[in-house]
């Protein structure tokens, strides 16, 4: 129902894009008493030695017994890169659906779409029971995850692939780069960097949008 509308999509990583130098469930670790040993987890994620089950499942462990009301406080004091809302607002005036595709949790998520105005989000999904976090994993869901996710909201849009564009900045955002027809690497990774059409670096989200107008233009 959007096709006719919509110039196409753009599918924005969290952690390291909008949330700069750290990740969510890092910063959330925090809260949790488990940063180092996650701060380690990831570190073997982004070098390829785990999996990210693996970091899935010790990280989903430290939330037993918290409540979801208390991590949406924990949130509001979120790092986050400057220019969000502006980005998101110029990608909906310009035709581009802006669309989380992340690894981060779901409830960090659904935040930053609320907060931001994002259309959707992806990422795996912690179990709860009467309000808290059981310690477990509800829905595992990886880089080829991210991918599949934003091939299929692309699709539900009514958009192929060569008219959507991604945001992002390390190992868990390379197959999605490499499905879509624009990919920007955003203060990122050497492997991002080389996967990517495009590199920007900028304290700001906003260094991005004269790639983006490129999505915009190739339909006219």
């Amino acid at each position: 129902m959007f096709s006719s509308d919509h110039a196409g999509v753009v599918f924005f990583d969290v952690d390291g894009t909008l949330v700069p130098g750290t990740s969510s469930s890092i910063f959330l670790a925090g809260f949790l008493g488990h940063q180092n040993e996650l701060a380690k987890a990831e570190d073997a994620y982004a070098s390829g030695t785990v999996d990210n089950r693996q970091v899935s499942e010790w990280d989903a462990a430290g939330w037993a017994g918290v409540s979801e009301d208390q991590v949406s406080g924990w949130l509001d004091g979120l790092p986050l890169v400057s220019g969000i809302t502006e980005t998101v607002a110029w990608c909906w005036q310009n035709g581009l659906v802006p669309v989380l595709a992340t690894l981060a949790w779901s409830p960090v998520g659904s935040y930053l779409a609320d907060r931001f105005g994002f259309h959707a989000f992806s990422g795996p999904r912690l179990e709860t029971t009467e309000g808290r976090f059981t310690g477990r994993v509800a829905r595992h869901f990886d880089e080829y995850d991210k991918r599949d996710f934003a091939l299929a909201k692309a699709r539900e849009l009514g958009l192929a692939p060569r008219s959507c564009g991604a945001v992002g900045d390390s190992r868990s955002d390379l197959p999605l780069f490499a499905s879509v027809g624009l990919s920007v690497a955003f203060n990122a990774s050497t492997g991002a960097r080389e996967a990517a059409t495009v590199t920007v670096d900028d304290n700001d989200l906003r260094g991005v949008l004269p790639v983006l107008n490129r999505l915009v233009t190739a339909t006219h």
